[in-house]
């Protein structure tokens, strides 16, 4: 992450689930998906990502397999359930609130 912007306390599940609509992928593929999509803003730690994918894994957001990469190398591959998407579903509206809130304090004058 950059010096100015710190990941808020559950964003990562958030980015992880959002970077996973788009099909299967594995850890490192994650990670550059949210650095390109905010323009390297947000860059997450190694070692925070693959707690979070385990994590989301155990609670039944995430299902696994293994398979190769782009490089040909084994790497495991995550891929949201149907309770990962509900889960999306109920963090992207709660963030959105809170958003528009946080926005409402910033703009008044």
């Amino acid at each position: 992450m950059t010096d100015d912007l710190d990941l808020l306390q559950g964003t990562l599940d958030l980015l992880v689930l959002k970077a996973l609509t788009w099909g299967p992928s594995h850890g490192y593929a994650v990670a550059r998906w949210v650095a390109q999509a905010t323009d390297a803003d947000l860059e997450i730690q190694e070692g925070a990502l693959y707690t979070a994918l385990h994590r989301m894994e155990k609670r039944g957001w995430l299902d696994s397999e293994w398979g190769l990469s782009e490089n040909n190398r084994r790497a495991k591959y995550y891929e949201l359930t149907p309770a990962g998407r509900r889960q999306l579903r109920a963090q992207t509206e709660r963030w959105t609130r809170y958003a528009r809130a946080v926005f409402k304090v910033l703009e008044t004058a």
